[in-house]
């Protein structure tokens, strides 16, 4: 079963942040607090949403098989952002999981076919995310799925310290008119200020 987070599966949304963190080997990298999930997903202007996969049945240490009440066995958390060529939003998926006992059983396919069906009853034109190249298993299932690699781009990311720098430059006067050639980020400035 599929269904909407609510503030009391923040606990396990950010348990299976830190299980999805060691699996792709940045566990070192996961900081996230119970705090910062709850206002992103449920504060005064949410930025994120996310999805549980639940089962009811669950299996003890002991191999015996129980019904357990919506026992949460994955997550999907997502946002929208926008296509300027398609002119609509679309879905990007932050973070899909699984737990490992629990893959297998369809929980994967019913938490995207539910993003899609999110995106086709919202009018998105793109549902999108992003895969570790050497995560084979996964590739392999999205690309069953009809989902398309985007080889012919990189991805890029500015955190730590060249953030903070790159933030102070937007504190430098801007360039003067006539004052010389004007390249790089200045003209990108420049022409969209246009």
């Amino acid at each position: 079963m599929i269904r909407a987070a609510t503030p009391a599966d923040v606990p396990v949304i950010l348990e299976m942040i830190r299980e999805l963190a060691a699996y792709e080997r940045a566990t070192e990298h996961a900081h996230a607090t119970e705090e910062q999930l709850h206002e992103a997903l449920f504060g005064a202007h949410p930025a994120v949403y996310a999805l549980i996969a639940e089962t009811a049945e669950t299996t003890g240490a002991d191999g015996s098989t129980r019904t357990a009440e919506g026992a949460p066995v994955g997550f999907a958390l997502w946002f929208r952002n926008f296509s300027t060529w398609t002119g609509t939003h679309g879905v990007y998926l932050e973070d899909l999981y699984v737990r490992p006992a629990a893959r297998g059983a369809g929980h994967g396919r019913a938490l995207l076919a539910e993003l899609a069906r999110i995106c086709v009853e919202r009018g998105y034109r793109r549902f999108e995310w992003w895969v570790l190249d050497w995560n084979r298993p996964s590739i392999d299932f999205y690309r069953s799925l009809g989902a398309e690699p985007m080889d012919e781009w990189t991805v890029f990311r500015m955190s730590g310290e060249p953030l903070r720098a790159l933030a102070a430059r937007a504190e430098e006067p801007a360039p003067r008119a006539g004052g010389g050639p004007v390249t790089g980020a200045r003209a990108e400035a420049r022409s969209n200020a246009a």
